[in-house]
C-alpha cells in the first residue's frame, strides 16, 4: 500500500487559549510534546513505499551459471513521469550496501532528510526506486534453500539485474539520478561505465573506483575464510548458524564506525564486551552465514578502474574522512576521479556528526551537495 503518513491534525492540537489556561508545568509539557510531534511528523513527511517483486526468467550469471527464476524485490516512492517523447524524467535509483537492503533507507536520518515535501528527493516529484540486490533482503538469496548451490554472483550480475528491473520490470528508460552507499556506491561507478547514457547524474557514497584491495580486501577475506573453514559451516548445509557468523559480525562492528565513536560507546573492557556481544547477537539472529559469505565474495569482479573515462554523466563522489574501509590517506579517490570527464569528489571532514563508513546514510552531512548536483544537471 502507498499511504500517506498521518499529519499532525489540528484536532489534536490545543488552542492558544487552552494552553494559556493550563497549569504552568502541564503547559510546558504540552508545548514540548507539540514540538516533538511536529518534528516526528516532518521527519516522516513522505508516502510509505510500495513494495513489489520482479522475476527475471533464466537469468544468466557472469560465471556461466543460470537461475530459472531470479526474484528481485524492490520498494518505490512516488510516480514515474515521462516527457513528450515518452522518456522517463524523474527516476532516482538508490542502491544499498553489503548485507543490507533497500529498507535501510527508510529511516529518519536518510528518508527523513531527503524524501519529504520540498526536500532534495521529494517523493511527490521523483520516482524513487530502492531495490534489494541479488542475495540481499527479500530478493533471491542462498538462504532461500539453495544454500551453497546458489549461483556465485558478482557486482556485474547485480548491476545487470538492477538494470533489467528498471527497464523491463518498471518501464524506466532513463534516470534523473543513480546513487548508492558502500557496495551501492561501487555499483554506481559501474552503472556509469556500463550504461553511460542512462542517467543525468551519478553520486557514489563511501566507495572507491578501484579494485578491492589492501585492508578492504583483507577484512573481507578474513570473514570469507572464517566461514569456509568453519567445520560447522558444513559446506553450507548447516542446521544452526555456524560460529563463524559471529566472527563476521565482530569484523563488521570493527570496520563500520570510527575509533572515537567506538571508544565513546565502549570506554572500558567490560563495556566493550557488552556492546560487541549485543551487536553480534543481533546479527546472528537476523543474518545467515551463506548470505554473508556470498555477499562478501561478490566483490571479486569489481574493478571500474580501467574504464573510468567511459563515464559521461556528471559524477559527484562523496566519502568521509573517518571511513576505515575507504581511508582518504590512500589518495585513490582524488587521483582516479580526475579520469572521469565530468567527475569530482568531496571528503566530508571528521566531526562529532560523522559515523565512519556509516556516514553514507547520514544525509544531513551531504544533502546540500546533492542539491547542487541536481541543480547543475537540470535539463
Amino acid at each position: 500500500m502507498n499511504e500517506l503518513t498521518p499529519s499532525c491534525s489540528s484536532r489534536f492540537k490545543p488552542s492558544a487559549n487552552e494552553i494559556t489556561n493550563m497549569n504552568p508545568i502541564f503547559r510546558i509539557l504540552v508545548i514540548l510534546l507539540s514540538i516533538l510531534l511536529a518534528r516526528l511528523m516532518s521527519a516522516a513527511d513522505y508516502a510509505a513505499p510500495t513494495e513489489g517483486d520482479y522475476t527475471i526468467r533464466d537469468f544468466k550469471f557472469a560465471s556461466g551459471e543460470t537461475m530459472p527464476e531470479l526474484r528481485l524485490h524492490y520498494r518505490t516512492l512516488g510516480k514515474p513521469e515521462k516527457d513528450e517523447q515518452g522518456k522517463t524524467t524523474n527516476a532516482v535509483l538508490i542502491m544499498h550496501g553489503t548485507t543490507g537492503s533497500g529498507a535501510q533507507f527508510i529511516r529518519p536520518e536518510f528518508a527523513g532528510e531527503l524524501f519529504g515535501k520540498d526536500q532534495p528527493l521529494d517523493a511527490t516529484k521523483y520516482f524513487i526506486v530502492l531495490p534489494d540486490g541479488i542475495g540481499h533482503g527479500k530478493s533471491s538469496r542462498p538462504s532461500d534453500g539453495m544454500h551453497a548451490k546458489f549461483p556465485h554472483y558478482g557486482y556485474l550480475d547485480m548491476v545487470d539485474a538492477q538494470y533489467r528491473l528498471l527497464t523491463e520490470g518498471l518501464g524506466i528508460d532513463h534516470a534523473r539520478l543513480v546513487m548508492g552507499t558502500s557496495m551501492g556506491g561501487m555499483h554506481t561507478w559501474l552503472w556509469g561505465e556500463l550504461h553511460p547514457d542512462f542517467m543525468d547524474a551519478l553520486m557514489p557514497l563511501a566507495s572507491l573506483p578501484t579494485q578491492i584491495s589492501g585492508r578492504n580486501r583483507a577484512w573481507r577475506r578474513i570473514v570469507i575464510d572464517a566461514i569456509r573453514h568453519d567445520p560447522a559451516w558444513n559446506g553450507g548445509e548447516y542446521k544452526t548458524q555456524p560460529p563463524s557468523l559471529r566472527t563476521a559480525a565482530e569484523m563488521l562492528w570493527f570496520m563500520s564506525s570510527n575509533p572515537v565513536l567506538r571508544q565513546k560507546e565502549a570506554p572500558t573492557l567490560a563495556k566493550t564486551d557488552e556492546v560487541l556481544d549485543k551487536f553480534t547477537e543481533q546479527i546472528v539472529k537476523t543474518d545467515d552465514a551463506n548470505d554473508v559469505l556470498y555477499a562478501l565474495e561478490a566483490s571479486h569482479d569489481y574493478d571500474p578502474g580501467p574504464n573510468l573515462e567511459r563515464i559521461q554523466s556528471p559524477l559527484l563522489a562523496i566519502n568521509s574522512a573517518d571511513d576505515l574501509i575507504n581511508p582518504p590517506e590512500l589518495g585513490i579517490l582524488e587521483r582516479e576521479v580526475k579520469r572521469v570527464p565530468h567527475g569530482r569528489a568531496i571528503v566530508v571532514p571528521f566531526s562529532d556528526k560523522t559515523r565512519g563508513h556509516g556516514s553514507h546514510t547520514i544525509a544531513a552531512l551531504w544533502k546540500d551537495e546533492l542539491v547542487k548536483l541536481l541543480k547543475e544537471t537540470e535539463k
